[in-house]
């Protein structure tokens, strides 16, 4: 099996190195097979991984591959840990990450990057691959930054775009700033572990757990609770969540394609899967564990708001993974690891579903993106509608659908929490149900139903993508459908993952509430008798109301409240406050160390001063070598005088 465990993040590098070094000579088919067999491998082989750790209840493997540096008694290694947590994301970015490499056939068929974008995705697959495999910090802080490198480049793939570039530098300086708060956590568990090892830091957690550190003299801060808030820091960057979310956005600039494997399954899930994973350190602090909850369900209720005022189709999916991605956050906050897992998993099939059909209507309205200017589309793309159904069902949690079992965990898991922020969080994710059914039809009326709005000539070429782009949407409403009731029973709040995720019993949630989630059916039925499903309900209809039966509405209660639109518009003014504070005040301070360091310390007085000095001294040094013995007798002298007093007073 350790070949293997090696094998699957190797295939996609493979694959990647084939595109990008080798495109322009073999040429574009060729490439995307080589890019496309190594994910393919990558999956057939995670499911063998799966079947073996899953299935047949195999010993989880920890081992390392090689050494690569030792350092003051201090391994660094590259390493895998490869138990059931690690089985579920192998699955997940291997199969999501194989749809989006057959869907991008069809996608970026006419662009001349199209070797350089299949080298690209397959070296995001590896990064991944190697964040979710690694058994020790190194390996994941490498697997970390070459997902935030990778996407960098994948968000500006289009780099003649000035947008494009814009969106690519913010979401690189953004992730920049998590960064170094996770680099910062990683330095505080060496420091007091002596480790990078997951299983010799778990280990030695419970002796940290009644240490302090001075950060201020006087100031007793909780060891434990400052490493995990500082990891958490990173995971906000790439999981985007509030107020490090304002990149996500802007990334769909990048081709639909990496916007469906950023979304769903790679870059913005690797937060969520680190917190998992650092479970036996959550655990010991409350406080962290509050903080996660707050910021989380903050993120899932006021990123859903802004998902209501968007006109640009991807962007309004692009919301909708914010607020998911908050979802997730709130179930690591009240400890429910595997419910949040468990709707990272269902996520990921109905976002890249829903990510990929909205790239088909792109595609077929000629790379139109505004919603205003669609209408109809149910009669010219029947499979991408029926699609697009199916994901936007899943994605408000109808019952039945795998997003329903997932996202019902959740809301359940924060309900019954006696944590502090709790209650604030229940309330918020309440709401987010109603806000995310309210966004996601909107957006589905205006697309696939209601008037037809495009032109003529548009209307006139619509018609359904060809079988590359379609089948992948097909394979994904399956799991989109059928993956909640499967797996619901063991991950909502059974034992499936087993000794990866640690659960402090102050933390479980009562025995009592886990008999509703004894199978999939039985949850169904007892959905009728709690709030959410009325709520997604009430979304629909409202959304249908407003967008279908009186289109005129949504213009008169966007003038009655026009400060609120405008607040909404603006994004709560956090792009704003960014470039004044951040960027103008970095500007502001450059500005002022060039005009004071630069050009009066170091060019005004180290080079154009001691130039200055040199001249001046000369100038007066000068006067006396005129020819004359009495100038150099009186220099003389006065030479004699100083040293003579240097002498006697020294």
């Amino acid at each position: 099996m350790q070949s293997i465990y090696l094998a699957i993040p190797l295939a996609p590098l493979l694959g990647a190195m084939i595109a990008g070094f080798f495109g322009w000579k073999i040429g574009r088919t060729a490439s995307h097979i080589a890019a496309i067999t190594g994910v393919a491998v990558a999956f057939v082989l995670s499911v063998i991984v799966f079947k073996h750790i899953v299935i047949d209840a195999a010993e989880p493997f920890n081992g390392t591959v090689y050494t690569w540096m030792v350092s003051n008694g201090i391994n660094f290694q590259i390493g895998f840990l490869i138990d059931k947590l690690t089985a579920v994301m192998l699955i997940v970015v291997t199969f999501v990450s194989l749809m989006v490499h057959i869907y991008t056939i069809g996608y970026m068929h006419d662009d001349p990057g199209y070797q350089r974008f299949f080298s690209y995705i397959a070296l995001f697959t590896f990064s991944m691959l190697m964040l979710v495999m690694s058994n020790n910090f190194l390996q994941l802080f490498f697997g970390w930054e070459a997902v935030g490198l990778v996407s960098y480049l994948l968000i500006g793939f289009w780099y003649k775009k000035p947008t494009a570039i814009y969106a690519n530098l913010k979401a690189f300086l953004v992730n920049r700033v998590g960064d170094f708060g996770f680099l910062l956590g990683i330095a505080a568990v060496l420091m007091y572990t002596g480790s990078l090892d997951y299983a010799e830091v778990f280990k030695q957690a419970p002796s940290l757990s009644g240490r302090t550190m001075e950060i201020f003299d006087g100031h007793a801060w909780s060891i434990l609770t400052v490493t995990c808030i500082l990891l958490f820091i990173g995971a906000m960057g790439k999981s985007a969540q509030v107020p490090l979310h304002v990149w996500l956005p802007d990334s769909m600039e990048g081709p639909t394609p990496i916007s469906a494997l950023i979304h769903a399954a790679t870059m913005v899930t690797a937060g969520i899967f680190m917190v998992a994973r650092m479970s036996p350190l959550f655990e010991l602090t409350e406080t962290a564990l509050s903080f996660v909850l707050v910021i989380g369900a903050t993120t899932a209720l006021f990123m859903g708001f802004l998902g209501l005022v968007q006109n640009d189709i991807k962007r309004v999916v692009a919301y909708s993974t914010l607020s998911q991605l908050g979802y997730m956050t709130v179930a690591l906050g009240v400890s429910a690891y595997s419910a949040g897992i468990f709707h990272l998993m269902t996520h990921a099939f109905f976002k890249a579903l829903l990510f990929l059909g909205a790239g088909a209507v792109i595609i077929a309205m000629h790379h139109e993106q505004d919603m205003r200017k669609m209408g109809g589309l149910r009669k010219y793309m029947p499979i991408t509608w029926i699609t697009s159904l199916i994901g936007s069902l899943a994605l408000i949690g109808t019952p039945g659908f795998a997003g329903f079992y997932s996202k019902d965990a959740i809301i359940v898991a924060v309900r019954e929490s006696s944590l502090a922020g709790a209650g604030y969080a229940y309330m918020a994710v309440l709401i987010g149900v109603f806000i995310t059914a309210l966004y996601s039809f909107r957006m589905y009326f205006m697309v696939f139903h209601g008037k037809e709005r495009m032109d003529d000539h548009t209307r006139e070429h619509l018609h359904e993508c060809s079988k590359v782009v379609t089948v992948p949407l097909i394979l994904l409403a399956i799991p989109s459908v059928i993956a909640g009731a499967i797996f619901v029973d063991q991950m909502a709040f059974g034992g499936f993952f087993g000794s990866a995720i640690v659960v402090d019993e102050s933390h479980r949630i009562a025995t009592e509430v886990t008999h509703h989630f004894d199978s999939w059916w039985g949850l169904i039925l007892h959905s009728f008798a709690d709030y959410p499903v009325y709520l997604a309900a009430g979304g629909v209809f409202t959304a249908w109301f407003l967008y279908m039966k009186r289109p005129d509405l949504p213009d008169m209660i966007q003038q009655r409240f026009a400060l609120v639109h405008k607040v909404l518009v603006n994004k709560y003014g956090f792009d704003r406050f960014n470039e004044i504070v951040f960027a103008g005040g970095s500007r502001l301070l450059g500005g002022m160390f060039w005009r004071v360091g630069d050009e009066k310390l170091i060019d005004g007085l180290v080079v154009n001063g001691s130039a200055k000095s040199i001249g001046w001294f000369s100038s007066i040094a000068r006067r006396f070598q005129s020819g004359y013995l009495y100038h150099y007798a009186f220099v003389m002298i006065i030479g004699l005088l100083l040293l003579l007093t240097w002498i006697v007073f020294r």
